[in-house]
């Protein structure tokens, strides 16, 4: 399976990595880049990459922008996957992005933490959420012979505690920000009453550690 660890070029691709660049931390872009690559790698393995649904610059503005809430840009004002989601749909409309195309990756990031739902809303969505999810572990073995180069050139510098500490530094703004049951609410009473979250925890025990 030949499979390209090239990021797509162009005005709209250097927008987004320079959003994310200059909002999160290096460890959420790093995570994110991952994201886009395991996503394009897991495309290939399960023959997506033919798909008349499948878009690559689409793949790229989902995964890469789906923690934009996470990051300076956010005012934790609502669940940090729907305040990423609207800024990304605002950074591609500047880009002139047709509108039908910006909804489907406003829906691929407002649901990238919903397993049951993401799966069943279409190619973008799967690959969004499962690209995210390789990233935590989940199906590594499918992008085992790449995953060293990957990681060398996107380290991981201890992701997942840079991710749930903007998340929960974002939960905390206000409580349209953490709705019960939503991850950011979750991971907001879990960090208040233990110290560390069962995101952490998995995490450590993961194909790929933190």
């Amino acid at each position: 399976m030949n499979v390209s660890l090239d990021l797509p070029t162009g005005p709209l691709a250097e927008a987004i990595l320079s959003t994310v660049r200059t909002s999160e931390t290096p460890s959420v872009v790093n995570h994110s880049v991952r994201s886009f690559l395991f996503a394009e790698i897991l495309a290939a393995h399960e023959g997506c990459l033919d798909d008349a649904a499948y878009d690559r610059d689409l793949l790229f503005a989902a995964t890469v922008l789906h923690d934009l809430g996470t990051g300076d840009l956010a005012q934790g004002e609502a669940r940090f996957e729907v305040e990423g989601a609207d800024l990304a749909a605002d950074l591609l409309r500047r880009h002139q992005v047709p509108e039908a195309d910006i909804d489907r990756v406003w829906e691929a990031i407002a649901l990238h933490t919903s397993p049951g739902i993401a799966e069943r809303r279409g190619l973008l969505c799967y690959l969004t959420r499962e690209g995210v999810g390789v990233d935590f572990g989940r199906n590594g073995e499918i992008v085992s012979p790449w995953e060293q180069q990957i990681h060398a050139a996107y380290p991981r510098l201890a992701m997942v505690r840079s991710l749930v500490d903007a998340i929960v530094e974002r939960a905390a703004r206000s409580a349209a920000a953490a709705p019960r049951y939503s991850i950011g609410g979750e991971l907001l009473r879990e960090r208040r009453a233990d110290g560390v979250t069962s995101m952490e925890r998995a995490a450590a025990a993961s194909l790929w550690g933190e």
